[in-house]
């Protein structure tokens, strides 16, 4: 029987990371018959969407297949009939994750996209726009999937399912997939002869591992981490864990853990490269000029190496084979942010979790987990709980549970400086912030300004 052919769209179509989703698809297209692709963006992101559309097409005519790449500014225009959307939109771009790092580490707190403050702050600014999004689908697409890479992946797929009543979504995040790339490294056995078991939230996951006898090998890849360089995303210091502590725990943190085990070195290097060669953002921002300067040779028909430095190493793996994995009923295994539906025992039943599941035309069945140990148990309780309290803050714009948040995330310092850090952020991004308008206006009466602002008005005015 034929297949039908495939409408996809994807929200945020002119990042730098586009290329990396067209390879995915061209190279499972015998799977995937793509009728068209529709890549949208924001006034602000037109020029970067001209450029890397016109290489998306150029890497498609290279290919065997005739698929035609649209490009809008018309979100509502592309998403009519579709049957995928990705999202990996950015509200604010570049300038709003430098700030979101640059701000808080003028405090001598930790800076980072998707943790601690600066993580908070992007899904505050995010979780408005990706609700309005769904509205949008209800009306155009009601029947298509939403396949979200927009970070904090976690908070926001949480947003989209528990709070804009869209069930068709699955959170995607490339973390998992580098983490088993590098283990398969680790032994002299194929993808197919391991068995992985991950649980938690995104960023904040921990795994276990057998190979196909049932045999673990967890403490094995435990000690080899704890002696070799392990797989970090190129946003993410290297720095060790303590053997110690893996070894009581019997399972492998992701590599934002280090954020929390780690805390000072982390810290440490944060600000080395704030008082130096800039923030990670900064550095990114660099990274995509050279990118996108590329992406503008008419003779370039493929992905470019240069794009691993950005940090979205294997983001095609996760979202491609996600979609293939539904459109193909595939029923196959992989790490996402779905409905916990009990499988960790520790948190709601409601709650999106990052877990290993089968991923089939029905989306994501998560595989049981049970019980955490009492240490990861009030780890990830505590961590969910000021999720919530993000998302909803998010959403209604209360300063209260803006506050209550910043209190409960271990990566912010407390008492007067969490709020004076709070509030230089709500001023500082009071553009994408509407529904924080009234509490902005009374900051700003008060004479609240960001500590970093004259280098920030610098950086954004591009000296």
């Amino acid at each position: 029987m034929e297949k039908k052919p495939i409408k996809i769209v994807t929200i945020g179509g002119g990042s730098s990371y586009t290329p990396e989703l067209m390879e995915g698809f061209i190279k499972r297209y015998e799977e995937l018959p793509i009728k068209e692709i529709w890549l949208v963006d924001i006034e602000d992101g037109k020029e970067k969407l001209e450029i890397v559309g016109a290489m998306a097409q150029r890497m498609w005519d290279a290919s065997p297949y005739d698929v035609k790449v649209h490009l809008t500014l018309d979100r509502r225009e592309a998403l009519l009939g579709a049957d995928f959307v990705t999202t990996q939109f950015r509200v604010g771009l570049l300038d709003a994750r430098i700030k979101d790092e640059r701000i808080p580490f003028s405090h001598g707190m930790l800076g980072q996209e998707t943790n601690g403050a600066g993580g908070m702050f992007k899904a505050f600014r995010t979780i408005p726009v990706i609700l309005s999004i769904v509205e949008d689908m209800k009306e155009l697409c009601p029947n298509a999937w939403l396949i979200n890479f927009t970070n904090p992946s976690g908070m926001v797929t949480e947003a989209i399912i528990k709070h804009g009543g869209w069930k068709n979504c699955i959170g995607l995040c490339n973390v998992p997939v580098m983490a088993l790339k590098d283990e398969f490294k680790m032994f002299d056995l194929a993808e197919k002869d391991f068995i992985h078991q991950f649980a938690g939230l995104n960023h904040f996951h921990w795994h276990k591992v057998s190979d196909g006898n049932g045999n673990d090998l967890t403490d094995k890849i435990i000690d080899k981490m704890c002696l070799e360089n392990s797989a970090t995303p190129a946003n993410i210091h290297d720095v060790k864990y303590l053997k110690d502590q893996l070894k009581e725990m019997q399972l492998i943190p992701c590599a934002y853990h280090r954020y929390y085990y780690m805390q000072d070195e982390m810290l440490k290097d944060g600000l080395e490269e704030f008082n130096g060669i800039g923030t990670r953002g900064q550095q990114v921002k660099k990274t995509e000029a050279e990118l996108f300067e590329l992406y503008k040779d008419v003779n370039l028909d493929h992905k470019p190496e240069q794009l691993t430095k950005r940090g979205g190493t294997y983001y095609s793996d996760a979202a491609c084979e996600c979609i293939n994995a539904i459109y193909n009923d595939k029923r196959t295994t992989m790490v996402v942010s779905t409905q916990n539906n009990g499988a960790i025992a520790d948190l709601p039943y409601d709650s999106i979790v990052e877990i290993s599941s089968i991923i089939s035309g029905k989306g994501a069945m998560p595989l049981n987990w049970g019980k955490f140990n009492s240490a990861e148990r009030g780890w990830v309780q505590c961590m969910k709980a000021m999720e919530e309290c993000v998302i909803k803050a998010a959403i209604t714009g209360e300063y209260g549970l803006a506050l209550q948040a910043f209190m409960l995330n271990p990566l912010v310092k407390s008492g007067a400086c969490a709020k004076q850090v709070l509030d230089e952020l709500l001023v500082a991004h009071k553009k994408y912030l509407p529904q924080f308008s009234d509490k902005i206006a009374e900051l700003e009466a008060e004479g609240v300004e960001s500590k970093d602002s004259v280098v920030m008005d610098l950086m954004v005015n591009g000296h």
